[in-house]
């Protein structure tokens, strides 16, 4: 957080202060408890999400806070002081890089775009399943209702994907878990999935014909053709992200009878993270939604931390803590 000396009324020496910079009237700043990474922020770092302000540097990467509110601007009325939120920074900074992102210590954010989080849940089980559920779930609503249906989540064992794992089973569904690697087989039965593929068989065509409801997709590349072979007549294949790449093929004439969509967290705001948290904090009291595994870093640990996601190294999520 940017430090300022402050006075506060005239005076002697005594009035000048060192404090955190001003809050605008619409903002809460928050002790920040944990702060995910994700590959958007490796996007961001890298220079293909290019910050989006006049002068780019210096920057906070960041898309998302767990943390307590110590400081309200004056026309905040919706939290208070102690109150534990979480943010994705919808529409302000992460993503869309705009402002200040969540790696530090201290993060502000207009109080807009913050939802609230029960604090006798475990703060980085939220932090966890943060921004990973949020897309999970609204990735899953395009299915429609999977109730009862037999769902496939492809990287099942990461952030995402092992999140709509448990969800899609909150919800009824029959989940069947594709992994990338034999070892994290027993990592996707632990989440609660019916069956757990690896995508080497899926690419070779395991899931067969018409066998499959719907398909939340975190990978897309070469699992994509398969996996839009598999639906059912009506069936949804929702898109959330592409770590096996962008490029892939499909059968023009599926589109006659399946229908391909997707979600973006860009399209994220307040209501949606307040409605989508409220939903997901209760699965996670109930015990109907597991967190994923995590790896916890120091916040100055924070390239070791990329290097580890990017190196498609990691099982569940990885979080930042001052």
């Amino acid at each position: 957080m940017p430090r300022a000396v402050v006075m506060r009324a005239y005076g002697g020496p005594e009035v000048l202060a060192i404090e955190d910079g001003p809050l605008a009237p619409n903002e809460i700043r928050v002790r920040t408890i944990a702060a995910a990474v994700n590959h958007s922020d490796l996007e961001i770092r890298a220079g293909n999400r290019p910050i989006q302000r006049a002068q780019p540097f210096p920057y906070v990467p960041g898309l998302e806070v767990v943390g307590d509110v110590v400081e309200l601007g004056g026309a905040v009325a919706d939290f208070r002081i102690g109150d534990r939120v979480i943010t994705m920074m919808q529409g302000t900074g992460g993503v869309r890089a705009k402002r200040d992102g969540g790696y530090a210590e201290y993060a502000s954010m207009p109080a807009s775009v913050a939802a609230p989080v029960p604090a006798d849940l475990d703060p980085l089980n939220v932090a966890a399943l943060g921004l990973a559920s949020v897309t999970a779930f609204e990735g899953l609503r395009k299915l429609g209702d999977v109730r009862a249906g037999r769902v496939a989540v492809t990287g099942a064992s990461g952030g995402v994907g092992s999140a709509a794992v448990c969800i899609a089973r909150a919800q009824g569904a029959h989940v069947v878990a594709i992994v990338s690697r034999a070892e994290r087989v027993g990592y996707a039965h632990s989440l609660g999935a019916s069956e757990v593929l690896l995508a080497s068989e899926v690419e070779n065509g395991v899931l067969g014909e018409a066998s499959i409801d719907g398909v939340l997709d975190t990978v897309a590349g070469k699992l994509f053709r398969p996996c839009a072979d598999a639906l059912q007549p009506d069936g949804v294949l929702s898109v959330v992200g592409a770590v096996g790449g962008g490029e892939v093929t499909l059968d023009a004439y599926a589109l006659l009878e399946i229908t391909l969509t997707g979600y973006s967290s860009e399209s994220l705001d307040g209501p949606s993270l307040r409605a989508a948290m409220e939903k997901i904090c209760w699965w996670l009291r109930e015990g109907q939604l597991k967190p994923p595994s995590r790896a916890v870093f120091r916040l100055q640990d924070a390239a070791q931390a990329h290097a580890a996601l990017e190196a498609r190294g990691v099982e569940g999520r990885l979080l930042l803590v001052p």
